[in-house]
């Protein structure tokens, strides 16, 4: 595959992209998240790119990107899960989850729970811990793994299409894409205010 075509800012994956192919998407957002700090995004952005270009089967690209996240976060759940707070301790700090942050972390995800899992798949930082955090707190894994696949499916679909359709103006699809994930982002705080307020009304009654 040629990389002349690709944007400047895929060029730190272009090289992985276009030698693995599919198996380069497949494996960075598998490890993506379970903690792993990889531009799993970029990677995603840029491998659909190359299946606009003709070089690759979009529908392929999905299912392969699909697959990993949710396996990935399954992973990373299951670690969360049976290490629990002692791993996290122990080793929280290497994927920036330090005891304070976690404990903020941890409190969001009991009182909000899967619309947190939702949402994660979204915000860098949460997406590539959530599973890990979902895990420790208990989360029950059913619930945990049907919002994941949703989440995951909603945020592959969005950056799967504007890699292959971007194109030359891949830039504009790209904000469009950071537009989307913006209002996910604000919806999900005014859900959660309105939430608040709700429970504050309620307890004056």
């Amino acid at each position: 595959m040629a990389v002349e075509n690709v944007p400047h800012f895929v060029h730190t994956v272009a090289p992985v992209v276009n030698h693995y192919g599919y198996l380069a998407v497949g494996i960075l957002l598998f490890i993506e998240d379970f903690g792993v700090l990889v531009p799993g995004e970029t990677t995603l952005v840029a491998t659909a790119l190359f299946a606009g270009l003709g070089h690759l089967n979009l529908f392929v690209v999905m299912v392969v990107a699909l697959t990993a996240c949710f396996a990935g976060d399954n992973i990373g759940y299951l670690i969360g899960r049976y290490g629990g707070h002692p791993l996290i301790e122990r080793y929280g700090k290497y994927i920036f989850l330090p005891p304070k942050r976690f404990a903020k972390a941890e409190r969001l995800f009991n009182r909000h729970g899967a619309k947190i899992v939702f949402v994660a798949r979204f915000i860098n930082g949460l997406r590539e811990t959530n599973g890990i955090i979902a895990g420790v707190s208990k989360m029950g894994w059913r619930t945990f793994s049907t919002f994941n696949f949703i989440g995951a499916l909603l945020w592959v679909i969005t950056w799967s299409m504007i890699g292959y359709f971007g194109g030359s103006h891949i830039i504009l699809f790209i904000r469009f894409g950071t537009y989307i994930t913006i209002v996910t982002i604000i919806t999900f705080i005014g859900y959660v205010v309105y939430e608040r307020i709700a429970d504050r009304q309620t307890l004056k009654e």
